[in-house]
């Protein structure tokens, strides 16, 4: 989801050609996959789209290629971590540190609730955009 919500709100601002923004899976059960059906509901309320994304697997090269790597949660954290080797430049962020309430993004896998995972990704990628457009 915070993928799609990003480039909308980077499309919003007229900035689409400034960024490059991509999602990978740090595990892979989902990998090949489309986005979630649910997440794709809960994006299209917002007018949102995300066809034909397919999840893929992150790679070592996506820390040189990637000025920033967002995680939603520590486990996400932690994989990425693993997959990098290490974090030497400092590009590894949780989502939700650009906002008010630090903490993880809700996860809808477990809990089903993709209205709050909405509201914390909408309010992740705001305050991210916001500090992007700041440094």
């Amino acid at each position: 989801m915070a993928e799609f919500v990003m480039k909308d709100l980077v499309k919003k601002a007229g900035l689409d050609d400034d960024y490059d923004i991509e999602s990978a899976a740090t595990s892979t059960e989902e990998i090949g996959n489309e986005v979630y059906p649910p997440a794709r509901r809960k994006l299209a309320e917002h007018g949102i789209g995300c066809k034909g994304k397919t999840a893929r697997q992150m790679t070592r090269a996506d820390y040189q290629r990637f000025d920033l790597i967002v995680g939603m949660d520590q486990w996400n954290m932690r994989n990425m971590l693993r997959i990098c080797g290490s974090d030497p430049e400092g590009k590894i962020k949780l989502l939700m540190d650009f906002t008010e309430r630090p903490g993880e993004v809700a996860d809808p896998w477990y809990t089903g609730n993709f209205d709050a995972t909405w509201r914390d990704v909408l309010e992740g990628c705001t305050g991210l955009l916001d500090w992007l457009e700041r440094h």
